[in-house]
């Protein structure tokens, strides 16, 4: 699995299994990410709201693994709105995990956390945050740029005046929420498709029906949510600090059916993301 990758839109290669590191903080992140890389990943995905690149960063330059090897995602904050802040935000994570470049710089949000999906979209803001990380690229400060939580609009916008193109679109995709509409918008648009929590951020864990379809592969349901976003064409980026679990993620050598694939994609869609509900990408709001 750790060899398997897509291709950007810009010829870089991005591996199909990373490691998430939402909800961890620099020491669980620094050890998660040591550990990740001894098991084999090679894609550690981080972000600056999530206050624990310093942590991924000594990760990193400890894990015995050359740099180049490696692949390494962070995001802007979502509430970095015009070129100055985006600008000092690049160099600010550049600095925070002691490297020289970023692989993956995204864009968190279309809209700052606490007005996500409201009124204001923030359409010509984002077109001065993308101006930003494209000089950015140009620069070799980074690798690749990318969106996150944009749906179709979003991105169109970004489109109709970018010089570089998004390389990717990093969502909530999983079994029981599959914006298959928007996934299908950016894979014709030569956007990769990133699924983030792809196990729903463990609410379907205990799922009857999912469970059923994964006791007939003999994998878990976090093995089979993991190979169904894939065989979406999705790139799947699995949060957890438990080696153990890390290496359970990445055993899916196996593939589901058509018809199973079918029923994944019907299954009734989550109502309840139970205690992490209030975040915002759960449908929740921070006032």
């Amino acid at each position: 699995m750790f060899n398997e990758t897509y291709k950007l839109s810009n010829g870089a290669t991005i591996p199909k299994l990373g490691l998430g590191t939402w909800l961890l903080d620099d020491e669980q992140a620094e050890q998660a990410v040591r550990d990740a890389v001894s098991i084999g990943y090679r894609h550690i995905d981080t972000a600056q709201a999530y206050r624990n690149e310093a942590g991924v960063g000594k990760g990193i330059r400890s894990c015995g693994v050359a740099r180049e090897e490696l692949f390494i995602t962070t995001k802007v904050a979502a509430e970095a709105k015009n070129y100055d802040a985006v600008t000092q935000s690049i160099d600010e994570s550049l600095a925070k995990m002691g490297l020289d470049y970023i692989d993956l710089l995204i864009i968190h949000s279309p809209q700052p956390w606490n007005e996500f999906r409201e009124e204001n979209r923030y359409f010509k803001e984002n077109k001065e945050v993308w101006r930003a990380m494209e000089d950015a690229y140009k620069t070799g400060k980074v690798k690749a740029i990318g969106l996150s939580n944009f749906l179709q609009d979003d991105v169109e916008n970004i489109l109709a005046s970018c010089e570089i193109k998004p390389g990717v679109n990093q969502i909530l995709a999983h079994v029981s929420n599959t914006p298959l509409e928007l996934i299908e918008f950016c894979q014709k648009n030569d956007i990769i498709v990133e699924a983030y929590s792809p196990i729903a951020h463990g609410a379907i864990l205990d799922h009857t029906e999912i469970k059923a379809i994964a006791d007939k592969y003999g994998v878990s349901v976090a093995q089979l949510s993991l190979r169904y976003d894939i065989q979406l064409g999705l790139v799947v980026i699995p949060k957890t600090a438990n080696p153990e679990h890390m290496r359970i993620n990445a055993e899916l050598d196996f593939v589901i059916s058509d018809a199973d694939m079918e029923t994944l994609k019907n299954i009734e869609v989550i109502q309840n993301y139970g205690e992490h509900s209030f975040f915002p990408v759960f449908g929740g709001k921070i006032k």
